[in-house]
């Protein structure tokens, strides 16, 4: 193992082990602070009590691009025999999150070798908060993309095989939406339940019309067509038996559509680097970093992982070896886009905006 690679194994193993949920990442962010510290990387404060803004470059003027790692852990029990499994019971980090930190932190390192002649600066968000869909949109309200001219993020993904890199413009990732129904009757005595309307009866027949937990979709027309649908079987279901019912709207993120120019960009980076390009199949999960997207062009790339269990399940693992190319990659990608900024018109190099994916609330 390279020097590099040690330290990155040592960060991710550290990060695992000390798991912090959405909000509460203090330690996790004391930690990165050190680590970006121990190597000269300078830290921008920008008022957060959780999560980390640090910077290189700056010394040649030039545009601001920025590199995006969640960092905050899921209310999981973990069920691995890893010696460096979770050492806090009901939380792990069962999404590889500490992966992502590790990665983000070692392309830090990288581009702080290359700082002098990096032609404008690198913006490295350690963002909490992922997982609630709320970490994005705080790390927006405290501007820290106030002047981005782009930005990157990335997602291991365990069903790709370690080496590749998924890549795929318009919709990668599904917009969430989560909801509550409540369903209004009448009560009656039991030996006259033709007097009631049973709140109970009609929730479960509403449950059983629906189908569903959340709504999940990739394309905001749709998204408007299903929550439609969706209000007409709850309110058509109640009414038919004589119940009233409301529905409260719980917003998650949009969906992560990745910029058709900006795509072809990176994939000519990851070619480059000699990783192979996969096209992935999207993902019904959701994804925080499509609210950035709505603020500045973006683009959110899967590393294969070669993992044996989905996000989310609690014997979660990863392959550890990606660590370093991943992160080598990311650098790359950092310093070749800088580059293209720094001689090209921005608006050639992005192309035009998808006004229709803009998210406007239910």
């Amino acid at each position: 193992m390279t020097k590099l690679e040690q330290d990155l194994v040592a960060i991710r193993r550290h990060l695992h082990q000390n798991p912090e949920t959405a909000h509460q990442e203090y330690q996790t962010t004391e930690y990165i602070l050190a680590c970006l510290r121990r190597h000269g990387i300078r830290v921008i404060d920008y008022g957060l009590t959780a999560g980390v803004v640090a910077e290189i470059g700056g010394i040649v003027p030039g545009p601001v691009i920025a590199l995006r790692a969640d960092i905050d852990a899921l209310p999981v029990t973990e069920q691995t025999d890893l010696p460096y499994a979770s050492r806090i019971p009901g939380k792990m980090h069962a999404c590889g999150h500490d992966f992502h930190t590790a990665v983000v932190i070692g392309a830090g390192i990288l581009l702080k070798q290359l700082e002098s002649d990096l032609p404008g600066t690198v913006r490295l968000i350690f963002q909490p908060a992922e997982e609630t869909a709320t970490g994005a949109r705080w790390i927006m309200e405290h501007r820290v993309l106030d002047d981005v001219s782009c930005i990157f993020g990335l997602h291991n993904k365990p069903d790709l095989p370690v080496g590749t890199v998924g890549i795929k413009a318009g919709p990668l990732m599904a917009g969430a939406y989560g909801f509550v129904v409540e369903i209004q009757g009448q009560g009656s005595h039991a030996a006259v339940p033709d007097h009631s309307v049973d709140p109970i009866v009609t929730a479960s027949l509403v449950v059983s019309a629906l189908l569903e937990v959340t709504i999940r979709t990739f394309d905001l027309g749709v998204r408007q067509a299903v929550l439609k649908r969706f209000e007409d079987i709850v309110y058509g279901v109640s009414s038919a038996l004589g119940a009233s019912a409301s529905i409260r709207w719980v917003q998650g993120p949009p969906p992560v559509n990745n910029h058709e120019g900006l795509t072809d960009f990176v994939r000519d980076v990851v070619a480059g680097t000699g990783l192979r390009v996969v096209e992935p199949k999207p993902s019904a999960a959701g994804e925080d970093f499509a609210f950035y997207q709505q603020s500045v062009p973006g683009v959110f790339v899967f590393v294969g992982t070669s993992g044996h269990y989905e996000w989310h399940h609690p014997q979660f693992d990863l392959d550890e070896s990606a660590l370093p190319f991943t992160a080598e990659f990311c650098k790359e990608l950092c310093r070749l886009a800088l580059t293209r900024l720094q001689f090209h018109d921005p608006l050639a190099f992005y192309g035009e905006a998808d006004e229709e994916q803009i998210f406007d609330g239910p």
